[in-house]
């Protein structure tokens, strides 16, 4: 059974380059003695005192008892970083039988554990969509205006915008990958609520099926400089009896930058992938 998740973590984590622009020291860093940045700063704050989330974040990997639940000897040898339990299962934290798996979705969930991950929209150079592109191994940059955030992901050069600006969220919304989405602070937390979306994605690696009518909301709170944790709710009926939340810590990288990344440009896995 590990050699098929195995198999699907490979599939579904995208082979992204490490952010370029190595070295490049970030204006405002705060910084140890040694130069380092010091992430255990005070987290920073816009002009206008709010929280500044901007930076190149990236989920913290599960740990290596975790991952021994996902890889023959708890680590991804596919050269890059390992992914988190989320990432894997967004159901992890469930116990068996107390799934909030609706029994009228579980044979698409089983034709997606069958087809290997070869449907998996990334094997497809497709995005990974919410809220798999939150918790996947792959960085993004987060650009902070007063009136919109736009978050730049690595994994297929992909991005959204989460608007601030006091607008609601659309009565009809185009389906998309990436939904629509409006923030509002939250004390120092920032809430974001998404929907719109299409249900070509998947919720993890394990094939966790979502529907058009799924909403999710998320709440970025960054600790200190170089630790946020996000929060992300689930909520969409038509395929789980009931909301469920995840948390996971992010990790900031300093003095670095995110490039572009296109899976079309050399794509190699969708030819070695298991046919029905």
């Amino acid at each position: 059974m590990r050699s098929i998740w195995m198999l699907i973590a490979f599939a579904a984590l995208s082979a992204c380059a490490h952010a370029q622009w190595l070295n490049q020291p970030s204006p405002g860093t705060p910084r140890t003695r040694d130069g380092q940045a010091d992430l255990s700063a005070r987290a920073p704050r816009t002009s206008r005192g709010r929280p500044d989330l901007s930076g190149i974040w990236e989920p913290e990997s599960a740990t290596r008892e975790e991952l021994l639940g996902f890889f023959f000897d708890g680590i991804n040898n596919i050269g890059e970083d390992s992914p988190s339990r989320y990432f894997m299962n967004i159901l992890f934290d469930f116990k068996p039988g107390d799934s909030p798996l609706r029994a009228s979705a579980v044979p698409l969930f089983q034709e997606h554990r069958r087809g290997l991950a070869k449907d998996i929209s990334s094997t497809r150079c497709l995005p990974f969509g919410l809220p798999l592109v939150d918790t996947a191994a792959s960085p993004y940059k987060i650009v902070q205006t007063p009136s919109e955030i736009l978050m730049l992901y690595e994994q297929n050069t992909s991005f959204r915008q989460i608007f601030l600006d006091g607008r609601k969220l659309p009565a009809d919304p185009q389906p998309s990958w990436m939904g629509y989405s409006v923030g509002r602070w939250d004390d120092d937390a920032l809430i974001v609520d998404t929907i719109g979306f299409n249900d070509r994605s998947w919720l993890d690696a394990f094939g966790h099926p979502h529907s058009e009518a799924m909403r999710v909301t998320e709440r970025f709170h960054r600790r200190d400089f170089g630790h946020m944790e996000l929060q992300i709710t689930v909520d969409d009926a038509e395929m789980y009896t009931r909301p469920f939340t995840i948390k996971l810590n992010l990790r900031l990288f300093p003095d670095t930058d995110v490039i572009e990344t296109f899976c079309s440009e050399n794509e190699r896995d969708l030819r070695h992938m298991p046919r029905k």
